[in-house]
């Protein structure tokens, strides 16, 4: 009997903390005092872990809720500690899982900005996902708010505030 209560046990322990620890840098969890409210919270997902100056790949979701209005650009700004590189030309924004063509992406490093265009306005009531690849992560870790907004096709040039993705690097 013990043997068996034993054995259980361990089998428990195994399915239950394998699934918690690959799942430690996909999307946020619950955020207690990040200053940012939870329904401007975006989900997010480290490919590789979200290392100390290693290379990773960020995959920056915007839900269909957020997506009130139809995008002509993305803009994408961090915080100035952020201390890592991107590389503007291995970004890709998918919509259902598709890659949708950019005209342009522009990487303002001074101004810690991101700008991107898409060839064609992204509908309203999608689905998003910012892909940034062969990123370098800072040699630092810590707590970063990634903003996002977008601009509307045939609007006044500002931007409309999304959401904020927190990402942790250690």
């Amino acid at each position: 009997m013990r043997r068996l209560f034993s054995a259980l046990a361990v089998t428990g322990l195994l399915l239950t903390g394998l699934p918690a620890m690959s799942w430690a840098q996909s999307l946020p969890g619950f955020t207690l005092f990040s200053g940012v409210k939870s329904e401007n919270q975006l989900p997010f997902r480290l490919d590789f872990g979200g290392q100390t100056n290693a290379w990773d790949r960020y995959r920056l979701k915007i839900p269909a809720k957020k997506m009130k209005f139809a995008a002509s650009q993305f803009v994408v700004n961090y915080p100035n500690y952020y201390k890592g590189t991107i590389d503007p030309k291995k970004i890709e924004v998918r919509v259902k899982d598709k890659k949708v063509p950019l005209s342009d992406v522009q990487w303002d490093r001074e101004n810690r900005v991101i700008q991107i265009y898409p060839q064609e306005a992204i509908p309203a009531g999608s689905n998003v996902e910012i892909v940034l690849s062969n990123v370098k992560n800072p040699a630092f870790g810590g707590i970063f708010y990634w903003n996002c907004s977008i601009q509307t096709p045939g609007d006044v040039p500002l931007a409309r505030y999304l959401g904020t993705w927190i990402l942790s690097i250690s």
